[in-house]
This record gives C-alpha cells, structure tokens and sequence, in this order.
C-alpha cells in the first residue's frame, strides 16, 4: 500500500498499522552488510593490506608512512 501524502491521511494510516487493522506493506530494512570489502579483505595477504593502508595514509595525511 502507498503511504498517503496529506497529513490526515498518513496519521490514519500510521494508526491503522500500528493497532493491525491494515497491513505495512512497505519492506523493511534489513541489516545486512556489503560483503564486498570484507570478500576483498580475506583474499589479500597481510603485507598487501598494509600496502595499501600505507599508500591511504600518505594520500589522506601527505606524509611518508614507511
């Protein structure tokens, strides 16, 4: 179901899923975390990790972190 624009409409609507006389339809979030980071992560080796935290450092603060 749409969520109404007017305000009267919405407040009703709020009421009516609060007390279950109508069904929120609306998909909930779901915390699920980007496995895309974490994928690239675990297939790196340790030194190749901190290579690239060393190049990120310089970049962000400038300096040689070596």
């Amino acid at each position: 179901m749409k969520r109404p624009r007017d305000t009267n409409q919405l407040a009703k609507t709020v009421v009516d899923i609060a007390t279950g006389q109508a069904e929120d339809t609306k998909p909930k979030a779901t915390p699920k975390r980007a496995n895309g980071g974490h994928a690239r992560a675990s297939s790196m080796s340790s030194e190749r990790r901190q290579e690239i935290a060393r190049a990120a450092a310089s970049a962000r603060w400038g300096h040689d972190n070596g």
